[in-house]
């Protein structure tokens, strides 16, 4: 299990430095509503350790992962957000519809970030049973939520310190060329 042995809840504390100008937001499904409350809540903490004032996290609620990709991108392409965190759990039934969402919300929230090049982070948890989706949203792995808003401020920080570096030399010490 790739899980195994790793809290997923640890994360670099340098990652909570300069955050607090940043406007977050959190796409949340309502299916499996004790896991994703559970994950939403633990990216919050994270995120609110980071300074990020409460008014400048933007939490909306969609009904499965599937819708997860899209109510991201409006969030991004509306310009309201520098970053958003995906949540959702997809746990295994006894039909290939867990393969089906689980691939579809995957490709999905790449393609936003892609597409907006603003980071949409995945958080969503794709379990075979809801006692692993327990140990992955505040039990014994530690809250994947934690993990996901770690992700989004390193990656919303990277894309700061790149648009801060464009038509300097620091994108050439990088080994990224300049144009």
């Amino acid at each position: 299990m790739a899980t195994s042995g790793n809290d997923l809840s640890a994360f670099d504390a340098n990652l909570l430095d300069d955050s607090a100008h940043f406007q977050v937001g959190i796409v949340v499904s309502d299916w499996n509503a004790e896991i994703t409350h559970a994950l939403r809540d633990g990216a919050t903490e994270v995120l609110l350790a980071a300074g990020i004032p409460e008014t400048r996290l933007l939490v909306r609620s969609v009904p499965g992962a599937f819708e997860t990709p899209l109510a991201a991108q409006w969030l991004l392409e509306e310009g309201q957000c520098d970053g958003v965190i995906c949540i959702a759990a997809v746990i295994r039934g006894e039909t290939a519809h867990f393969d089906f969402v689980s691939s579809a919300t995957a490709q999905g929230i790449q393609q936003v970030s892609l597409t907006t090049k603003k980071p949409a982070i995945f958080c969503v948890l794709t379990d075979d049973n809801i006692e692993q989706s327990r140990a992955r949203s505040g039990g014994v792995h530690g809250n994947k939520g934690v993990e996901a808003a770690a992700a989004c401020l390193q990656m919303m920080k990277l894309r700061s310190t790149l648009n801060t570096a464009k038509g300097t030399d620091k994108l050439s010490t990088w080994g990224v060329g300049m144009s």
